[in-house]
């Protein structure tokens, strides 16, 4: 028993040797991991802006019984170029009749909107200043789990606050307002609150790897962030077309399951698939011979296991290009037909 105790007391030389020589070790790792997020938030901050937006409609439900029927917001966004391009989330901005852009340094700019994609959750505005500092993007291709993830925003107005946390997962698929998924969607557990969104999460070196966009409110720690590799596609079109051009089929479907004795009998790699509800008269779809009730299972040879799959087929590129559909007829004809997808005017 004396023994064992003489084992377990801490008066050993080397054991107190060792924590002697670790704890100015790990105060050393936390200061350098201090350092770092306070060398990014100084290095970032000048380039995140606070956006105010006035005349969007009130959301249903919320409007009050009296006084104006518009609504006043506020979201967060960051300079991408010297001349004063600020990237931001669509819905930021969505419907805003005023914007207007306030920097870290106390300047208040008004802002006009250069183009947005609803179903990316990305917009694009214009400020007119001097001295506007740009934030260099990263490569969100290269992103790791586990990396430092630092997000910069206006959280309930407070101007530039800055959490920090860690890349929680990669490849999360997040599904927007408009009811399209946006894929590559970064997690991570770096707190965003309202007001926090369009704001940039950026990695150790201070390079924006992701747009923040979203998070889970009953959960903890579970926020998500648009890749920088989506956001910067996205942003070159509207900065060159103001818009996004996506083609579309002309038709309204939803996600049905497939019977099994279907998907044995046509030998299908899919059990689920879209059920064509309507169709928009003289449509591609319509013009195709695609019916009411059709189940599509395939396009452009891959297979289509519901909508979502659907949209991330029907690409800019796309538009105009024939493309086989293949779609079930009355629960047990299979048909191939062939489609011409078009952009929407």
């Amino acid at each position: 028993m004396d023994m064992q105790m003489e084992t377990l007391l801490p008066h050993d030389p080397e054991t107190v040797d060792d924590v002697r020589t670790r704890v100015p070790a790990d105060a050393a790792l936390l200061d350098s991991y201090s350092a770092t997020i306070s060398g990014v938030a100084e290095q970032v901050s000048p380039s995140v802006v606070k956006i105010d937006v006035q005349g969007a409609p009130v959301p249903p439900g919320r409007r009050r019984p009296r006084g104006p029927e518009e609504a006043t917001g506020s979201g967060s966004g960051f300079i991408f170029t010297p001349d004063g391009l600020v990237l931001t989330n669509s819905h930021v901005v969505h419907q805003a009749k005023k914007i207007d852009v306030s920097l870290s340094d106390g300047r208040r700019l008004p802002a006009h909107l250069i183009g947005e994609d609803p179903d990316t959750d990305i917009a694009v505005l214009q400020i007119h200043d001097s001295a506007l500092v740009p934030v260099p993007f990263g490569n969100s291709s290269g992103l790791r789990v586990g990396q430092i993830a630092i997000a910069i925003g206006n959280p309930y107005g407070f101007d530039c606050t800055v959490t920090a946390g860690v890349v929680s997962a990669l490849g999360r698929s997040l599904r927007t307002n408009t009811g399209r998924l946006i894929d590559d969607v970064i997690q991570t557990d770096a707190a965003l609150n309202p007001g926090n969104s369009g704001g940039p999460l950026v990695d150790a070196r201070g390079r924006v790897i992701g747009v923040n966009t979203a998070m889970i409110m009953p959960a903890q720690g579970i926020c998500f962030a648009i890749a920088v590799n989506t956001a910067s596609f996205v942003m070159g079109r509207l900065v060159r077309d103001g818009r996004i051009r996506r083609s579309y089929i002309g038709l309204a479907g939803q996600n049905v399951p497939l019977h099994r004795r279907i998907v044995r009998y046509h030998e299908l790699t899919v059990e689920t698939g879209v059920f064509v509800v309507s169709l928009e008269p003289d449509g591609p779809a319509a013009r195709a011979g695609i019916r009411d009730g059709d189940l599509i299972v395939g396009f452009a040879g891959k297979p289509i296991s519901g909508i979502d799959d659907l949209h991330r087929l029907l690409t800019e590129e796309q538009a105009d290009v024939p493309a086989d559909v293949t779609v079930i007829r009355n629960q047990r004809q299979k048909e191939t037909l062939t489609i011409r997808p078009s952009f929407r005017h």
